[in-house]
C-alpha cells in the first residue's frame, strides 16, 4: 500500500469510468449522456471523475445539489451541467452566472430563476421537470400547463431559455414493471403539451443507468448515467454490471492492523456475538462504519484476507472489524479488500450489497471522507497499470495521467 492511505484507502480507477462511459453510450447510440457525478461522483471523487467522464466524451454532466455544480465549474468545467435539487433562496444567480443548466418543477422555482437570471444579466437554461409517476420531486401532472405556459412567457421574455424537459422512473430497475410505460406515456403527453404552449426544448430526457440499458425506447434526447458509470449494475434484475461491459470503477483496501492467536471458546468485538470455535487466528481490518463499513455487516460482510473471502467476525465497530483466518496465517501490513472489480477473487461491491441487504449504489457512496481516495488509470503507460495518479481528494489535473481539464472533452455539449 502507498504512502497515501497506509490504514486504508479507496482506490478509483479512472480507465474503468471512461471505459463505462463509452459503453453507456454505444447502448443509446441516438441519444447524448449525461454522466452523473452527484454525491462526490457515487463517493468516487466527482472532480477527477467528471475529468474522465468529459475525456471519454460526455457531453453532460449532471448533480443533484447546485453546490456540486458550483465546484465543477470552480474546477474548470466548462460543458453543459445540470444540477436539480433545489430549495427556495438556493444560489440561482451564481448558477445562472456560471452556466448551469437548473431544473424547474414548480411556479416558485421559476420565478426564483427568473429572478437570479435577470441579477445575473443572463438568460436563465432551465429544464422543467414533471413527475410522470415516481412522487418525489416534479410538477405534478394537473399543474404542468400552468407551468409551461408561465415557462414560455419567461422565456419570450428573454429571462429563461427552456432547454429541456424531463423526468425519472420509480421502477425501470425493475425490467417489465407496469409502471414504465405508464411514466414514458405521461412524459410524452407532458413534451406534447409543452410544445403545443410554443416550447422547443434541446433535449428531452427520461432514462437512468436501467432505462438506459434495458429500455432504448425511453432514450429519447439524453440519457442520464448514475451508477453504471462506475461498473455497478442497478439491480440483480437488470443483470450484472459485467453483462453490460461495466467495470466496477473502486476497489476498498486496507492493510491489517493487527494479527494474533486466540483460544476456542474466545468472544469478538462488542456483545460477542460471534466466539471463536476453535483454536484460532484473528485479524483486526481498520474500517468501522465511521468509514462507511455498514453496521448491519456485521457478521456478513465479505473480505478477501489472505487469499481467501472471510466474513466478519461479530460486529462491526466504529473504526473496526475482525475476521477469523482459520488456520490460515497473516501478518500485520498485509492487505484486505473489502471490495473491487474481482479480477483478484475479492468481493464486489454487488456482493456486499447481497450479503447487508442494501444496494451497491449505498455502499459507495457511503464511503466516508477517512477513508483517502487515491485515483489511478491503469490504462495509462506513463503510470502503469494500478499505479497512483492523483493523492485523495485533490481536484487538480495530473499530468502523469493526461487527464484534460473538465469541461475539454472532445463532445460539444447539447443534443448528439
Amino acid at each position: 500500500m502507498s504512502e497515501t492511505g497506509k490504514r486504508a484507502r479507496a482506490v478509483v480507477d479512472l480507465a474503468a469510468v471512461r471505459a463505462n462511459v463509452r459503453a453507456l453510450a454505444d447502448r443509446a447510440p441516438g441519444a447524448a449522456l449525461m454522466a452523473v457525478v452527484k454525491a462526490d461522483a457515487y463517493g468516487h471523487g466527482a472532480v477527477p471523475c467528471a475529468r474522465a467522464a468529459r475525456r471519454a466524451g460526455a457531453p453532460w454532466l449532471g448533480t443533484a445539489l447546485p453546490e456540486e455544480a458550483l465546484a465543477l465549474r470552480a474546477a474548470g468545467d466548462t460543458g453543459r451541467l445540470l444540477s436539480w435539487l433545489w430549495t427556495p433562496g438556493g444560489p440561482w444567480q451564481e448558477a445562472v452566472a456560471a452556466d448551469i443548466d437548473v431544473s424547474v418543477s414548480a411556479l416558485w422555482a421559476l420565478r426564483e430563476v427568473v429572478a437570479g437570471a435577470r441579477a445575473a444579466g443572463r438568460p436563465a437554461r432551465v429544464h422543467l421537470k414533471i413527475d410522470t409517476g415516481l412522487g418525489r420531486s416534479g410538477c405534478a401532472p394537473q399543474d404542468w400547463p400552468e407551468l409551461v405556459r408561465a415557462a414560455r412567457e419567461a422565456e419570450v421574455a428573454g429571462d429563461v431559455v427552456v432547454a429541456g424537459l424531463w423526468s425519472h422512473y420509480a421502477c425501470a430497475d425493475e425490467p417489465g414493471h407496469p409502471s414504465i410505460d405508464a411514466q414514458t406515456s405521461v412524459f410524452r403527453q407532458a413534451c406534447a403539451r409543452a410544445e403545443d404552449a410554443g416550447l422547443r426544448p434541446e433535449v428531452r430526457h427520461h432514462a437512468n443507468t436501467a432505462a438506459l440499458l434495458t429500455r432504448p425506447d425511453t432514450h429519447f434526447d439524453l440519457v442520464r448515467a448514475g451508477i453504471g458509470l462506475y461498473g455497478i449494475s442497478p439491480s440483480p434484475e437488470v443483470g450484472q454490471a459485467a453483462d453490460f461491459g461495466l467495470r466496477p470503477a473502486m476497489t476498498l483496501e486496507a492493510s491489517l492492523a493487527s494479527v494474533k492467536h486466540l483460544p476456542g471458546g474466545h468472544g469478538i468485538s462488542y456483545g460477542h456475538t460471534y466466539l471463536t470455535p476453535g483454536p484460532t487466528t484473528v485479524a483486526l481490518v481498520p474500517l468501522g462504519y465511521a468509514d462507511g463499513v455498514p453496521r448491519h455487516a456485521s457478521a456478513c460482510g465479505p473480505v478477501r484476507v489472505a487469499g481467501k473471502w472471510r466474513t466478519i467476525a461479530g460486529r462491526v465497530a466504529m473504526d473496526q472489524f475482525v475476521v477469523d483466518l482459520g488456520g490460515d496465517t497473516a501478518r500485520e501490513g498485509d492487505r484486505a479488500v473489502l471490495f473491487g472489480p474481482g479480477d483478484e477473487g475479492e468481493p464486489t461491491a454487488e456482493d456486499w450489497a447481497r450479503a447487508a441487504g442494501t444496494i451497491g449504489y449505498e455502499v459507495v457512496t457511503r464511503i466516508s471522507g477517512r477513508v483517502p481516495r487515491v485515483h489511478i488509470d491503469s490504462a495509462d503507460p506513463a503510470t502503469g497499470a494500478g499505479s497512483p495518479t492523483a493523492a485523495t481528494g485533490q481536484d487538480s489535473a495530473d499530468p502523469a495521467t493526461g487527464e484534460a481539464p473538465a469541461g475539454g472533452g472532445d463532445a460539444a455539449p447539447g443534443r448528439s
